[in-house]
């Protein structure tokens, strides 16, 4: 059998994609009430999909590769145990609750102790993302840049309409909610085995760790590609919303 050198120098370049992951599901959802007033933001359901918002997330990240994910709970924390040990779920999941509140940094350091292999790289997203896009591409760019961290950065469209214009003011167009031209964090990471020592036991990893990381140019970007589907569910809104998007993709 003849090999590809082309293709075994490049497996050997870039280690395997990771196969475990952090999920961040403490969040108490405030904005989202009344359907948060009995459960945890990642229990809130899609319209239209009989699933919660973690559901779509864990069976996301299983068709990426993973198999093992921790579930950070913390309000109203029973509620998401009771449907995680009853879900027929793609990969093992474990569940750990903060005893006090630690922040998104201290959560991910306490959540990182029980991964299954804690030497190992590894994904985190926050509980209230719902996206589609590929995770082993995403770990592929952290490793060909040799970053500690790497976020997604997605571009969410503007809600209001704009107004394109030229040089001397003259109006060109009216454009309707078009993508933002600045990237925001999309709430989805990939993680070295060394970050999980870098961050506070306490605190807000987006204030700590990440801002030392970029100065230290180990921080990298990676721009979700072009027709992936990102939305963050902070409110009511942003639920119709999903609804109607997934409405318009599969033509219902």
């Amino acid at each position: 059998m003849t090999v590809d050198p082309r293709s075994a120098s490049s497996a050997a370049a870039f280690p395997p994609s990771p196969t475990q992951a952090v999920v961040l599901a403490g969040g108490q959802g405030t904005r989202l009430r009344p359907y948060t007033d009995d459960r945890p933001k990642p229990m809130v359901e899609i319209p239209g999909t009989g699933m919660p918002i973690i559901g779509h997330q864990l069976a996301w990240l299983a068709a990426e590769g993973v198999t093992d994910a921790v579930v950070s709970c913390g309000h109203l924390a029973a509620v998401l145990q009771e449907w995680l040990a009853e879900a027929p779920l793609p990969l093992r999941v474990t569940t750990v609750v903060e005893a006090e509140p630690l922040g998104r940094g201290g959560a991910l350091k306490y959540a990182a102790r029980h991964l299954p292999d804690p030497d190992g790289a590894w994904y985190a997203t926050n509980g209230d993302v719902w996206t589609r896009f590929s995770l082993r591409e995403m770990a592929a760019f952290h490793a060909e840049r040799g970053a500690v961290a790497t976020l997604a950065l997605a571009r969410p469209r503007i809600p209001w309409g704009v107004v394109e214009t030229n040089e001397f003011g003259h109006v060109l167009d009216f454009i309707e909610a078009p993508p933002s031209p600045y990237p925001v964090n999309a709430g989805v990471y990939v993680f070295g085995r060394e970050f999980a020592a870098l961050l506070p036991d306490f605190g807000d990893h987006e204030r700590t760790t990440f801002p030392r990381l970029a100065r230290e140019r180990r921080l990298a970007g990676f721009p979700l590609p072009q027709g992936a589907y990102w939305r963050a569910i902070d409110t009511a809104k942003d639920l119709t919303e999903a609804a109607r998007e997934l409405a318009a993709q599969t033509g219902s």
